[in-house]
């Protein structure tokens, strides 16, 4: 059974997480296992974009970003649900495949839009954690 789920969601897109979270929140409650929500903030890239922002600036949007996270958990997860807050940086898709690792995720549920020509089948971070993943992946479409 899956015991340590990994939900990766943008807070700012409801569709990244409406369907997925019903389906997390469902496999954690019949399993007894637990939840772990992850948002990924971009990383600043090079190291001249980076110094372009204020000192700290990475701190304070790390910061906002886990009291969002919070604030969306607070508002979403029963509390009978145990659940662990992860705020990443980097690329998307890595942090999902590094954050799972870390946990040792026995499953990773996570949305995925309707395709569009440009990223057929499944959107372009659903497809390379699929593709990449050592656990399961189950991709819910929106």
């Amino acid at each position: 059974m899956f015991r340590t789920v990994l939900l990766p969601i943008d807070l700012n897109h409801d569709n990244s997480w409406k369907k997925a979270l019903a389906t997390a929140l469902e496999i954690c409650q019949m399993s007894g296992g637990s939840l772990h929500v992850l948002t990924v903030v971009p990383d600043f890239g090079m190291t001249i974009v980076g110094q372009s922002f204020p000192a700290g600036f990475r701190k304070d949007v790390a910061d906002k970003t886990l009291k969002k996270l919070h604030e969306f958990v607070s508002a979403n997860v029963p509390a009978t649900v145990k659940v662990q807050h992860i705020v990443g940086e980097g690329t998307v898709y890595e942090v999902i495949l590094s954050i799972a690792d870390k946990i040792s995720a026995d499953l990773i549920v996570m949305g995925a839009h309707r395709p569009d020509l440009k990223d057929y089948l499944l959107g372009p971070n659903a497809a390379r954690v699929v593709r990449h993943s050592d656990c399961s992946v189950m991709v819910v479409r929106d």
